[in-house]
């Protein structure tokens, strides 16, 4: 056998994973901001022109969003970004509550109506950054002096929409239950698309107050204060 033919045959090159990256991360942006519409096409030969690269490359990425649920493909369609209908909410909304009441019930069994300091930290953080967007009443009510307030179009919502997931996570979190951290967190991304739906219902003051409240009834009511901050905002975009 010569040494060619001992070699182990070539495979073919795939694309870059930081070149799939970007583009996943770029059209994720346009997705999670409203820049790209529901059910609005995803074309790989336009991807492909705009940010330089290779079709396969292009598809690799939307691959990534269908997976992520940002995206659906569909035979003579293409792919598309995902429609968040009236289904589709009720869907992830229930599959929030099975994940996050229990998440809560476990970590009062643990911890009673006080939670420590160290397992609310997460929580309390995201909050505060999420209030320091707009210069809001959370630094009023911590005791530090208010900042300017900010015009709704000066606050990055993309950003208080990721704190806001934040807060839930490190609700989630409090339960140290990997498997339900581990499923609550595949949520991450069609979660963002919730939020930037749910954002027209609410100022900055309004979310952060909310949530605020809510960290304390998580503690003292335990399932039922989650259970139903899960039930209004779904019917916020749903009725009912």
């Amino acid at each position: 056998m010569t040494e060619s033919e001992r070699r182990p045959p070539r495979l073919p090159a795939g694309p870059s994973p930081t070149a799939v990256e970007r583009v996943a991360d770029a059209v994720r942006a346009e997705i999670l901001s409203g820049a790209l519409a529901a059910d609005e096409p995803l074309r790989e030969e336009a991807a492909s022109e705009r940010f330089g690269v290779s079709r396969h490359t292009v598809r690799a990425a939307f691959q990534r969003l269908v997976a992520e649920r940002l995206a659906v493909a569909a035979p003579y369609r293409g792919v598309r970004v995902a429609s968040f209908d009236r289904e589709t909410i009720i869907a992830l909304q229930e599959l929030r509550a099975a994940l996050e009441v229990e998440a809560v019930r476990i970590a009062g069994e643990r911890f009673g109506s006080a939670w420590p300091d160290a397992v609310l930290s997460p929580a309390r953080d995201a909050l505060e950054r999420m209030a320091a967007l707009g210069g809001t009443g959370f630094e009023r009510a911590a005791g530090r002096p208010p900042q300017p307030a900010a015009q709704p179009a000066d606050v990055d919502w993309l950003e208080a929409e990721r704190l806001h997931a934040d807060f839930h996570r490190a609700l989630v979190a409090a339960s140290a239950s990997p498997r339900i951290i581990e499923a609550h967190a595949a949520l991450g991304s069609e979660l963002l698309l919730f939020l930037l739906h749910v954002r027209p219902h609410y100022t900055l003051d309004s979310l952060v107050e909310e949530h605020r409240v809510l960290l304390g009834d998580v503690q003292t009511r335990g399932p039922d204060a989650i259970r139903e901050h899960l039930e209004h905002s779904t019917a916020l975009l749903v009725g009912g």
